[in-house]
């Protein structure tokens, strides 16, 4: 994307890229930005997620789904935290670091899942 630091996986790139079109809507400095937001909600659901499979003894797709929805409300209204396609996103990327990918609901995994 350009000369930062950060590797921006090709999947939250795609996040930003309207439908026949080939490249983002926003410029690559504000795409870095929001996947250091998602990146890091992702890295903070990691010990929440093992806590809700182990303390109540729930499935990995049944957690990631849960996990979903607590994100939900913070993807609405004009003080929204994170984009519904990035909720969803970092859920993906939270499931990939947990090696849950094959646990993905088919919708998710349709998101192309991260890289």
């Amino acid at each position: 994307m350009d000369d930062s630091q950060i590797h921006v996986p090709d999947s939250f790139i795609h996040l930003f890229v309207r439908r026949g079109q080939p490249v983002p809507r926003q410029r690559a400095a504000e795409i870095a930005q929001r996947f250091e937001v998602c990146d890091d909600m992702a890295a903070t659901l990691l010990p929440r997620a093992q806590e809700l499979q182990f303390k109540f003894g729930i499935a990995e797709a049944e957690v990631i789904h849960k996990l979903l929805e607590s994100l939900l409300p913070i993807t609405q209204g004009p003080d929204a935290v994170l984009s519904e396609p990035e909720a969803q996103w970092v859920v993906c990327h939270m499931a990939e670091q947990l090696g849950w990918v094959e646990h993905l609901s088919p919708e998710l995994r349709a998101l192309g899942g991260p890289a």
